[in-house]
């Protein structure tokens, strides 16, 4: 992948260079790291490119230090993101710097995204990594779930909004997706846990916010998925972040 990019390095690595000399900042996604790199704008910074190919970006920029599980990096002026949707959370966090939590929060709802996810590329839940439902119905369902965890997502209520039966919803999910109704919205809470936890919520209020039933059934997810708890989980990712904030 990172090869292909780098076929008409020249011109490319010229046009990066130019971005860098007439920009204040500079910004990747996904393999466009190598871009950066071989133009020698990642030398001694940090950096980060989609998990598949971080191995070789290391290894052809051997002055930088590739972080191969983070969503987004910033160091000083550059800046660089994992795949395609983590160049959502990089730009939002642009959007962030330039006009201030406010306008980033609408706009993360306005595009049914998280403000801030947590963790890195390894902690994702099997839901948000996959293509979305080919059918539109679906695809609005999946939405709807997304943009509102918390909600009353029963397999009945969920039937209710297709107008289908219970039982047809499920082949949908299952056909689809490869999970259940129940599987897929337990791991849309579970991603929204994480970012709750990673934003300083508590425990407890991050099981209330993020539509589980209790702290407990919660827990049992995170035990499940990550074998950490949810204070393990918050206390290893806040740790992290505030390691990165003082590079």
């Amino acid at each position: 992948m990172g090869e292909r990019v780098l076929r008409n390095r020249p011109p490319l690595t010229r046009l990066a260079h130019a971005v860098d000399e007439r920009a204040g900042r500079v910004a990747s996604i996904c393999t466009g790291a190598f871009i950066l790199g071989a133009a020698g704008l990642l030398d001694g910074k940090r950096a980060t490119t989609h998990w598949k190919v971080a191995h070789e970006l290391a290894a052809r920029c051997r002055a930088s230090r590739v972080e191969p599980d983070a969503i987004y990096v910033r160091d000083g002026t550059i800046y660089t993101s994992a795949g395609v949707t983590a160049g959502i959370d990089l730009a939002l966090a642009l959007v962030e710097e330039d006009h201030g939590p406010d306008l980033t929060r609408d706009v993360a709802r306005a595009l049914v995204v998280y403000l801030q996810r947590s963790g890195g590329q390894s902690q994702f839940s099997a839901p948000l990594q996959g293509p979305p439902p080919r059918s539109p119905a679906l695809r609005k369902l999946t939405d709807l779930i997304t943009a509102n965890p918390g909600g009353n997502h029963s397999l009945g209520e969920l039937a209710k909004h297709l107008n289908v039966s219970p039982r047809h919803l499920t082949r949908l999910f299952h056909d689809e997706l490869s999970t259940t109704p129940a599987r897929y919205v337990e791991m849309i809470r579970f991603d929204m846990a994480k970012a709750l936890l990673d934003q300083g919520h508590t425990a407890t209020q991050t099981a209330s916010l993020a539509g589980f039933p209790n702290y407990e059934s919660m827990r049992r997810v995170f035990v499940r998925e990550l074998s950490l708890s949810p204070a393990a989980h918050q206390r290893r990712f806040s740790t992290a972040r505030r390691a990165d904030e003082g590079q």
